[in-house]
């Protein structure tokens, strides 16, 4: 069986949401999947962009870094997992702007059967991390995929995170993700490493049955 492929498409403005996107790939990496980091393009004029301390000089960076998700690189996938910043409990327009670009691959039937899973950052706690996390299932089940959530399958989901999905609490300053984030977004990545490869390899069998 080839390897597995894992999409990350996330948005971030301040580098939470990348950090714990780059912590999910390290633990794909680490179950020999093969990962593809793709941050969403901002939707809103560098006008607006400029009003928000550090968003223009971040989004540079990381646009310079990251190329921007296709619908090509979710029909390649065998996983995908979605990150974004809370909106008002929600998932930001940026990264569901990616999302409502998938409406062909949904006309197809081509993401049915993989895997997929979600992960958050806000800015304060009870700031809608659960409920951010659970707005993006909503999609992942329109698409057909396999809903991966976390449970508490690993000692760190005790210290940190969310049976939904990975999750930090940046605060005022913007703080990062700490150890302990961290350590529960590896497990993600790992976890849906996992699922992603038995999933596959239950559809090559039933090809060739």
């Amino acid at each position: 069986m080839d390897a597995i492929k894992v999409l990350i498409a996330f948005y971030s403005r301040n580098g939470s949401t990348e950090a714990l996107a780059k912590a999910i790939a390290e633990g794909a990496q680490a179950e020999g999947a093969e990962v593809v980091l793709r941050r969403a393009r901002e939707i809103v004029s560098h006008e607006v962009m400029q009003k928000a301390e550090g968003w223009v000089e971040n989004a540079e960076r990381m646009n310079a870094q990251y190329e921007a998700p296709t619908p090509e690189d979710a029909e390649s996938a065998d996983a995908i997992i979605f990150g974004t910043p809370t909106r008002f409990g929600n998932v930001s327009s940026e990264l569901k702007a990616y999302i409502d670009s998938l409406g062909g691959l949904w006309f197809q039937g081509k993401l049915v059967g993989k895997a997929g899973s979600v992960f958050t950052s806000t800015s304060t706690v009870h700031g809608g991390n659960e409920s951010t996390l659970i707005s993006m299932y909503h999609p992942m089940a329109h698409l057909g995929m396999v809903i991966v959530p976390l449970g508490y399958a690993d000692p760190a989901l005790f210290k940190a995170g969310t049976p939904y999905g990975a999750s930090s609490v940046s605060g005022q300053n913007n703080t990062p993700p700490n150890e302990d984030d961290l350590a529960v977004a590896r497990f993600q990545g790992k976890r849906v490493a996992q699922i992603a490869r038995a999933l596959k390899a239950v559809g090559e069998t039933a090809t060739q049955q």
